[in-house]
């Protein structure tokens, strides 16, 4: 059987070349007008066809017998006949004798001799009109994944000898400033250097969403700006920015095929061979056996069972159906390296996730402010301590900062970092402390015992020796982390566990928050790794770990399925993980789950459709029950059908 090739780069390229009896119907510029041309022959045979039989029927022409009949079916047979027999005849020449096009145009042929027109000609509409089904199935299974390719930005606007000149996105250095109007894609990685900016990341992240940023945030290629003009600073070059990597990914995302596409595949280069002799066998042996044999009604059983037996509906709609499963997740922001992935997904039953960045946002925010000195207001103190930490570039220190204070702000003098405690200053003629309790005990200062118990980064504040009170610092659950956990288990994932390199204690606060029994902190990369490595001991755990893509990157290895969290911008989570979570959602992880479920559930039911109905008219033909009218239901029919299921994965909700 004659592969498919289904690498996307041959297939959305603007040179893509279909196989001849797709001419006209390749439709990466459609327009009602191109879709009509590549209907006509299909059109022309049917009208021909069903004006021929009108005619057989009634009989409306006394004359419309021997060779007047013959032409008029041979005109209508031609359109759609034509391109397959010269498609078949080029494979024979290249030594690939046994494809689809050579199984339709011995069964027609054949017809034709024995005078079954009407059968030939029908036999080859429908199998063309299956083909034109199948070209625009592919076509909306891969105009989601093709929408990336749209997303590349076709120039540069840089900042060159003191003017802005437009140039390849391609001739661009790494630290030039780009400029980028409203409306108009961002050509490279970069960090946003204007104040503010709205950008449209959507076929990036598969989120509709503006997502508003500020100054020094990244931004990346791809995404549309919305608002207002930006300026850039570039941090990678075209071919190493995130789109060119990500289109690179989904590109040859399909090079990676299922063990069940494979091996439909292989069965078919075995079975194909196997039909062809076995049909060849229903036209001669019966002549040993049988008192009353007729060549021409075991020829004609023989071309029904070659129709019936062309595997056509597998080779089609399997891979079809794999490649509608990518360009779904592909949609919702998920990106899969392979068909393979879309099938191991499916067995995942223990789910490892690490915390920071994967179900909290890894962005320190205040979370209480508690003051202890009477005499100092909430602002008051927060502005001894902004004054301290306004050089530092800790993110403890970035999250104090961003506390929101009204009045003129304090300056600090004489700021010292001591070593593993924290700073001390002068603010407005006052000494300041601030840092841990070591800092605290050295100074001989008295910290409330109710700092015991909080878990959470804690920033203790001492002025002129007297205790002034304390912030609390800590990472933010994200916005559907726990609706994810419950999700989770709801698909059928028995096991989750949390491991992190943060604090024990606040990653058992963090799980017991989420409802994750099983979770380990303080512990290194090798840890980890090791955690994994006992699980995957057990041959039943099928292990999938969520990870940030960097520290992370041997643990991604190690699993079942590694799933980057958030890996837009990851070198090593897009050269590592298997799977791609392009938003920073965990919930995207359940969707991925029931995308890879979906697409294995319409693989078999296509698979089971076409071996089921090929196998009950195969027996009828065998006996002389069945006509050339079944024999093309059990193959295009059933294909058109196996493709009208497959589709269905374009159109599926997953929330």
């Amino acid at each position: 059987m004659k592969k498919r090739k289904t690498n996307l780069r041959d297939l959305t390229s603007n040179s893509e070349t279909q196989h001849s009896h797709d001419d006209g119907h390749n439709h990466s510029n459609s327009t009602p007008i191109s879709i009509l041309k590549g209907y006509l022959p299909a059109i022309f045979s049917f009208v021909m066809l069903v004006a021929g039989i009108a005619v057989d029927y009634f009989e409306a022409f006394p004359h419309f017998s021997g060779w007047i009949r013959m032409i008029w079916y041979g005109v209508a047979y031609l359109p759609v006949g034509f391109p397959v027999v010269k498609e078949g005849w080029k494979s024979i020449i290249k030594g690939d004798v046994f494809t689809e096009f050579f199984l339709m145009s011995i069964a027609t042929i054949g017809a034709f001799i024995i005078g079954e027109y009407p059968e030939g000609v029908a036999v080859m509409l429908f199998y063309a009109v299956g083909e034109l089904f199948q070209s625009a199935a592919v076509k909306k299974a891969k105009g989601n994944i093709k929408a990336l390719l749209d997303v590349r930005p076709k120039e540069a606007i840089v900042f060159r000898d003191g003017d802005y000149k437009s140039v390849l996105p391609e001739d661009v250095t790494i630290g030039e400033k780009i400029q980028v109007r409203v409306g108009e894609k961002i050509p490279l990685d970069g960090i946003l250097l204007s104040e503010k900016a709205s950008l449209n990341t959507a076929a990036l992240t598969g989120e509709s969403k503006p997502d508003s940023i500020r100054k020094e945030a990244k931004v990346y290629a791809g995404s549309i700006n919305l608002e207002s003009v930006i300026e850039v600073e570039v941090t990678n070059t075209f071919e190493d920015s995130s789109i060119a990597r990500i289109l690179d990914l989904v590109q040859n995302a399909t090079a990676r095929k299922s063990k069940t596409e494979l091996f439909i595949r292989q069965f078919a280069r075995i079975y194909t061979p196997i039909v062809v002799f076995l049909a060849i066998g229903v036209t001669f042996i019966p002549y040993f056996f049988v008192d009353d044999y007729v060549f021409r009604d075991w020829l004609y059983r023989a071309l029904i069972f070659l129709v019936i037996s062309c595997p056509c509906a597998l080779v089609i709609s399997i891979p079809l159906g794999y490649f509608g499963g990518l360009g779904a997740a592909s949609k919702n922001g998920i990106l899969f390296k392979g068909a393979s992935f879309l099938d191991a997904i499916t067995k995942i039953n223990t789910l490892v996730m690490d915390k920071t960045g994967t179900v909290t946002k890894g962005v320190f925010k205040i979370k209480n402010v508690v003051v202890s000195n009477g005499s100092l207001s909430e602002v008051e103190m927060m502005k001894y301590l902004m004054a301290m930490e306004e050089q530092s570039t800790h993110p403890i220190a970035k999250a104090i900062m961003g506390y929101n204070k009204s009045g003129d702000d304090y300056d600090a003098e004489d700021v010292s970092e001591i070593a593993g405690k924290g700073l001390k200053g002068i603010v407005n003629g006052k000494t300041v402390l601030v840092g841990n309790k070591a800092l605290m005990a050295a100074s001989n200062i008295d910290v409330p015992t109710e700092t015991e118990s909080i878990v959470e980064s804690i920033v203790l504040v001492a002025i002129d020796n007297q205790f002034a009170g304390y912030v609390v610092i800590a990472d933010e659950l994200k916005e559907d982390a726990k609706g994810t956990i419950t999700a989770l288990h709801k698909v059928g994932i028995k096991k989750i566990m949390m491991l992190s390199g943060d604090k024990d204690s606040i990653t058992q606060k963090v799980a017991k928050e989420l409802n994750i029994e099983n979770a380990k902190g303080g512990l290194l990369p090798e840890d980890k790794l090791n955690e994994v490595e006992t699980l995957k001991k057990n041959p039943e755990n099928k292990i999938a770990f969520i990870g940030d893509g960097i520290n992370d990157a041997p643990v991604l290895a190690a699993s079942n399925v590694g799933i980057a969290m958030g890996g837009l911008g990851s070198d090593v989570a897009i050269e590592t993980a298997d799977v791609i979570i392009q938003t920073d959602q965990p919930s995207k992880v359940v969707r991925a789950i029931k995308i890879g479920r979906s697409t294995r559930k319409i693989v078999w039911q296509n698979i089971i459709l076409a071996f089921g109905v090929k196998v009950i008219v195969l027996l009828l033909g065998a006996g002389g029950l069945a006509t050339m009218w079944e024999a093309v239901f059990a193959d295009v029919g059933v294909a058109l059908l196996a493709i009208l299921n497959a589709v269905r994965l374009q159109n599926m909700s997953w929330s």
